[in-house]
């Protein structure tokens, strides 16, 4: 087994078993970490819990819901805000979070009065919104609150409101992804089945796993509609409750995040016969085979790929040209947990880049499994990973750049690694065609940066003249300069304006002046 221990875990040794390093012709089962357990004490993790994984995953990005959590409202802050899960209703579910505010005399005394107080009260202050989910978290659990008798009795006094209980408590799981089987579950048991929705189309499916970060629904919302497909529900990127509630009448279940949502898919398939159709709507080759199989599904596979042939045709220009410039770059995938082999193999195939280590911090076996097998030999794979590991396996691998979450890429930042927000984006969405070449875009200019390349100079050292002052461009030109600036060779390329920055970086990138193809807009 080449396990990999790490110089600053070894004083926990447990920890060795949890990352690999991929050999040449390493069969997948001796290269696989321990993952999916407890975490180790000693090692400060850096996941999250289950109520997390319930409510910041799949809960919030309904649309039309009040989200309130019945608990201390640290744990409701933590999850606000965090991801860009947008809506066509002026992201409500954005704007606004709740929470009943635990204290400890409700540990002491109980808390269902001020729970029920406290959904009156959220009802009231917006009377537009007629649902609500109840998240519970571990102080609520801990003391035993029964939260669906509450809610029924609201329900019973205002017959106009439904609401949905969710109980998550942080220790309910290893991991967040204890708490997606948790709120998974949870709806069909109590939701599903419970609206008849109006069928529009011979081709119905629910999109299941998306969750419409920076506008990733939209963009396959669009492709289905071409195809004449009606998307009976989203669960749950700007979905709709009702909606949600109408799941059991789709012809298909079409899969996008097989981590959070797997459990809701196989339910719907032993409930009501639905099937469940893996899809991947990252890269153009796996995205392609995609709207190929859904389209073999309904036989319609014309219309998928009269969609693939323009789509391609836009955008794949605009990709080579990226693809020639990050060709063997480094990088280091930590993106938590589907994108893990969603993007493993594609970003090599399809942008020229190395995957040089593979992370996952709630992920299964199974997604470690599909990632380790995906990225090339000699790759790191590490299962939840603490701070300190991070910033050893940077320091070792040197990579160009890394894809993972807010947390451990500021930590990356710090030692002047570029990283990208791969949970929320940087500049999204990811997902589509178009959204493949933003995503490509993303990485060369995270890589290229002229900000992060002054990064990498000692000023202290003079590497820039710190005693003539520094123009930028645009702030002065060529000819406001003093004659003994414009005649300093050491100086002049970094104040010669917009041209000699151009000129600073062909020096450095002799590839940059070439011109990339123009973008063209979609009507």
């Amino acid at each position: 087994m080449p396990y990999h221990e790490f110089e600053c875990s070894k004083c926990i040794p447990e920890r060795k078993q949890h990352a690999v390093l991929k050999g040449e012709g390493e069969d997948i089962t001796s290269a696989l970490p321990q993952g999916y357990l407890n975490t180790i004490p000693g090692t400060i993790s850096e996941r999250g819990c289950a109520y997390c994984g319930a409510k910041h995953v799949i809960g919030t990005p309904m649309k039309d819901v009040i989200h309130i959590s019945h608990g201390p409202v640290g744990c409701t802050y933590d999850t606000w805000q965090t991801k860009r899960y947008i809506s066509d209703n002026d992201n409500f579910q954005l704007k606004y979070t709740f929470a009943t505010d635990m204290k400890e005399k409700h540990i002491v005394f109980g808390a269902e009065k001020v729970l029920k107080k406290n959904i009156i009260e959220a009802f009231d202050a917006h009377p537009a919104i007629k649902r609500m989910t109840i998240y519970q978290t571990c102080a609520s659990a801990l003391i035993g609150d029964d939260i669906a008798a509450i809610a029924q009795e609201v329900m019973d006094e205002r017959p106009d409101v439904d609401i949905f209980v969710c109980n998550s408590p942080g220790f309910a799981g290893p991991s967040q992804s204890g708490g997606h089987h948790k709120i998974n579950i949870a709806w069909i048991n109590q939701k599903v089945g419970t609206v008849e929705p109006t069928i529009t189309s011979d081709y119905v499916i629910n999109y299941v796993g998306e969750y419409n970060i920076q506008g990733d629904q939209e963009v396959m919302a669009d492709y289905f509609k071409r195809m004449g497909i009606q998307v009976l529900s989203t669960f749950t990127g700007n979905g709709s409750y009702d909606d949600l509630r109408a799941m059991h009448k789709a012809h298909l279940n079409v899969l996008e995040c097989a981590r959070s949502a797997e459990y809701i898919c196989n339910e719907l398939r032993v409930r009501y016969g639905i099937p469940r159709l893996d899809i991947d709507g990252f890269g153009f080759g796996p995205l392609s085979d995609s709207l190929r199989k859904i389209g073999l599904f309904f036989g319609i596979e014309d219309r998928a790929q009269a969609i693939i042939d323009e789509e391609v045709a836009r955008w794949k220009p605009e990709l080579e040209w990226y693809k020639a410039r990050l060709h063997g770059k480094k990088v280091c995938l930590w993106p938590g947990g589907s994108k893990l082999w969603h993007w493993a193999h594609v970003i090599h195939e399809e942008m020229g880049v190395e995957v040089v280590s593979v992370y996952t911090k709630f992920g299964h076996q199974g997604d470690m499994e599909k990632g380790i097998a995906r990225c090339e030999a000699g790759a790191l794979a590490i299962d939840d990973p603490n701070e300190l590991e991070s910033l050893e396996a940077m320091y070792t691998l040197k990579p160009d750049v890394i894809f993972t979450g807010k947390r451990p890429g500021e930590v990356a930042k710090k030692i002047r690694v570029p990283y990208l927000n791969a949970h929320a984006y940087h500049n999204g969405p990811y997902k589509g065609f178009e959204g493949w070449v933003r995503f490509a875009r993303d990485i060369y200019n995270a890589i290229y940066s002229p900000i992060h390349q002054l990064s990498m100079l000692d000023i202290s050292e003079h590497a820039i003249p710190a005693d003539r002052g520094f123009a930028t461009a645009r702030m002065i030109s060529d000819t406001a300069l003093s004659e003994d600036i414009r005649q300093d060779p050491n100086l002049r390329e970094y104040t010669g304006g917009f041209d000699s920055v151009t000129k600073l970086r062909q020096r450095e990138y002799p590839d940059f002046s070439q011109d990339k193809p123009q973008r063209q807009e979609a009507v």
